[in-house]
């Protein structure tokens, strides 16, 4: 297969510093609204990137809420990412709209989020979900995927009755950002990027080079 033949010339009408919103979190609101009423697969799904001393690792979460404090994703919190964002508690997202030719790319320093926030949307996941939760100790070896399902079955069993609580080693993450890009695609690779830093209380906005 020939990588260098798969081209694409990007054809939008581009990206000016008087559309962009003073607020970072406003112009994401407006990207990931259009990204969704062009019914794009999963306008949510975002690359997180974590690392420790050893390793640095990318994997596909899913973006459940966002708001000024920052954007949250949940996770067991034995799972890889989780011992790598409590050896360095920083992260890096991005969520590709290939299809819109944009981006936006988000780095910033990781928390969990309070145990209520966490039961309050544990408690909205449908019950399978809540009983996946307790079954997988993520990234874990596993002898086969009989052995999975046997789990699953267990925790069935054990919570049959009644609601399905909180695992205490499963809940959120919040990424409080302290930049945020955005990226349209433009003809000749002559792409717009804007940047918003965090400067104190205040987001600075800048055009960047493609």
């Amino acid at each position: 297969m020939d990588l260098n033949a798969l081209r694409r010339e990007f054809t939008s009408s581009g990206l000016s510093r008087e559309q962009m919103d003073a607020s970072p979190f406003a112009q994401f609101e407006t990207w990931i609204n259009q990204a969704s009423e062009a019914d794009l697969t999963l306008p949510n799904a975002m690359s997180l990137a974590t690392s420790d001393s050893d390793e640095v690792s990318v994997r596909t979460v899913l973006l459940k809420s966002f708001d000024e404090r920052g954007f949250v994703f949940f996770t067991n919190y034995n799972s890889k990412k989780s011992q790598q964002i409590q050896k360095n508690p920083n992260a890096a997202l991005l969520f590709p709209w290939l299809d819109l030719e944009r981006q936006v790319k988000i780095s910033g320093r990781v928390e969990k989020i309070s145990t209520l926030e966490s039961i309050k949307y544990f408690s909205s996941r449908p019950k399978d979900s809540q009983l996946g939760a307790w079954a997988s100790n993520q990234s874990g070896s596993l002898s086969s995927r009989q052995a999975l399902l046997t789990q699953f079955e267990a925790m069935k069993s054990k919570f049959k009755k009644g609601e399905i609580p909180l695992p205490d080693f499963w809940g959120g993450y919040r990424v409080i950002p302290h930049r945020i890009e955005f990226w349209q695609g433009q003809e000749n690779r002559l792409h717009d990027r804007f940047s918003y830093l965090k400067q104190g209380e205040d987001w600075i906005i800048e055009r960047l080079a493609p």
